[in-house]
């Protein structure tokens, strides 16, 4: 197995950045302006939910489309030499390691967690439709390789996850994605935990195994290898979604994927998006969210979920009053006809012969 060197470095303002592959330069000299001021978490009784509250973000770049301006290119804002992909903390974070102290009440708490930027490449053109093999390797790699670290921080809960496009709210068109690692357990996550402990109780078997079986026969199926089940979900809520999940039993995070299984993910996620680029002639907005089992999840199957938002080639499909007040979805197509759209779309052949996932070590190592 080819190795994936790993330079971890500390940026002026003293956030960690983790440089993958060859090291071409260093931080020293670059501005120090990150701001964490005003972070806090506010909880909402009627939901008994808690929310991030983060002045911050307002701040962020936007609007860029060009390499001139990104903040993620070379000689941008953060990276200041070629690199092959590099991971840093967020500057404008909702969640960081050691937050401020909240406003004083009961209802306020501190934004502990994490939020890293994972950024694939050093060129600002592209998308994981178009990454080289070797490239999407290289970031399945990076996501194993952090995700387990944050895990391994006792966080409750790490979800790697990209936001492409302007239609799902992306400010930056420089191909990247993020982590976040959270202190507290998400709804949705507590709701899915519910479900297939109910499931286990009910039925004496795996809720996630079941799901795989029901992907594989329900007529929804885009993909499929040894490793994973590519379908639109039978109760999809957004036309277009997608969930790819692991046919394994006991593979819950990435961390438990073997080699085999890594390269068969690697290989499934640019023809995902190569489907939803052909379904309407154009890049295809979406979120990609990748869902790893949180502690005591046993029957959870790790699944990455797609959620793009358009319902046809120039309508978006809205979060409307019901969706939003009552959490009640409702679906203007049908799954097996989205499926079957999806299914029509050609994709180039890509030759993945001599691909691995690489493994990653530790070149230069920091104070963390």
């Amino acid at each position: 197995m080819i190795a994936l060197h790993r330079h971890d470095l500390r940026h002026p303002d003293g956030r960690p950045f983790f440089v993958y592959g060859e090291l071409h330069g260093s931080l020293d000299g670059q501005p120090s302006d990150a701001s964490a001021a005003a972070l806090h978490l506010r909880f909402d009784r009627a939901m008994r939910q808690w929310v991030a509250v983060s002045p911050a973000r307002n701040h962020r770049p936007g609007g860029v489309s060009g390499p001139v301006a990104c903040p993620l290119c070379v000689g941008g804002a953060e990276m200041p030499f070629a690199f092959d992909a590099v991971v840093f903390e967020n500057r404008f974070p909702a969640l960081v390691a050691h937050p401020p102290a909240p406003p004083p009440g009961a209802w306020f708490a501190p934004s502990k967690g994490r939020c890293e930027v994972v950024v694939y490449t050093d060129r600002h053109d592209g998308s994981l439709a178009t990454l080289a093999p070797v490239q999407v390797a290289r970031v399945l790699a990076i996501w194993r390789d952090r995700t387990a670290d944050l895990w391994d921080e006792g966080h409750a809960y790490v979800m790697a996850f990209e936001n492409r496009g302007e239609g799902v709210g992306a400010t930056l068109s420089h191909p990247h994605g993020q982590i976040y690692a959270f202190d507290r357990l998400p709804p949705v996550v507590q709701t899915k935990l519910g479900a297939q402990a109910w499931h286990r109780e009910h039925h004496g078997d795996c809720l996630g195994c079941q799901l795989v079986d029901d992907e594989d026969r329900g007529g929804r199926t885009v993909i499929e290898n040894a490793s994973f089940v590519v379908a639109v979900p039978f109760a999809a809520r957004w036309p277009y979604e997608i969930h790819v999940r692991a046919r394994r039993h006991g593979c819950g995070r990435l961390a438990n994927l073997t080699d085999d299984e890594a390269l068969d993910l690697a290989r499934i996620l640019p023809e995902v998006v190569q489907r939803y680029d052909g379904l309407f002639g154009h890049e295809l907005p979406y979120m990609m969210c990748v869902q790893e089992a949180p502690p005591g999840g046993a029957d959870w199957h790790l699944h990455v979920e797609f959620f793009p938002p358009h319902r046809s080639a120039d309508r978006l499909k809205v979060r409307a009053s019901v969706e939003t007040a009552l959490g009640v979805f409702m679906n203007d197509t049908t799954p097996e006809r989205s499926a079957e759209r999806l299914v029509a779309v050609s994709t180039p052949r890509i030759d993945w012969s001599g691909v691995s996932i690489p493994a990653v070590t530790a070149a230069t190592t920091v104070e963390r």
